[in-house]
């Protein structure tokens, strides 16, 4: 049999998809629910991208303190800041921070939430610590400054470097014990 070609669609997952198939179960209800929080996920992947050429461009969009992607932007090119800078340790274990900027002994991260649900600095942190692994920088010797912009507000958190430390070693830690199930694959 020669079956169709869908080179569109190559590497894509439809909502309705058969990986996804959970939706068996749903209602109408649930699936409105779902298919909102859907367009909003890709509504927020096309406003990071949107901010990433913003600030790549240091295109500064008009002030407000109502609009958080202003602000993120704003601020990210008023520090001179990279957007989505990857952030590596291992194969195991990297994310990319949405704006990341180093410079005099000072590291800082922002992340831009378009969603409402409750953010966690944690994640930053994460970010934080895989710098200070990827660039061999002990986190007692710098100052970092981390911020989330969500809903119209900006979270600032100056974390303490014994707590990233910690991070780091966990980060060590689990790292080596992936590595230690993959052998025994």
């Amino acid at each position: 049999m020669d079956f169709n070609s869908h080179f569109d669609l190559e590497g894509k997952h439809a909502f309705l998809g058969a990986s996804k198939y959970s939706w068996l179960n749903y209602d109408e209800e649930k699936l409105n629910g779902a298919y909102i929080r859907f367009l909003a996920t890709q509504k927020g992947t096309m406003l990071h991208d949107f901010a990433a050429q913003c600030i790549r461009l240091a295109q500064k969009l008009p002030k407000s303190t109502k609009k958080t992607i202003n602000m993120y932007v704003n601020d990210a090119i008023g520090f001179k800041m990279h957007p989505e800078q990857t952030l590596y340790y291992s194969d195991n274990c990297f994310g990319t921070a949405d704006a990341i900027l180093f410079r005099d002994k000072k590291l800082r991260i922002h992340d831009l939430k378009t969603g409402v649900s409750p953010t966690h600095m944690q994640q930053l942190e994460i970010y934080a610590a895989l710098f200070c692994l990827e660039y061999n920088t002990n986190p007692s010797d710098i100052h970092i400054e981390l911020r989330i912009y969500q809903s119209d507000e900006v979270l600032i958190n100056e974390p303490d470097p014994e707590y990233i430390q910690s991070i780091m070693e966990k980060i060590i830690m689990f790292d080596k014990h992936i590595e230690i199930l993959k052998i025994g694959e």
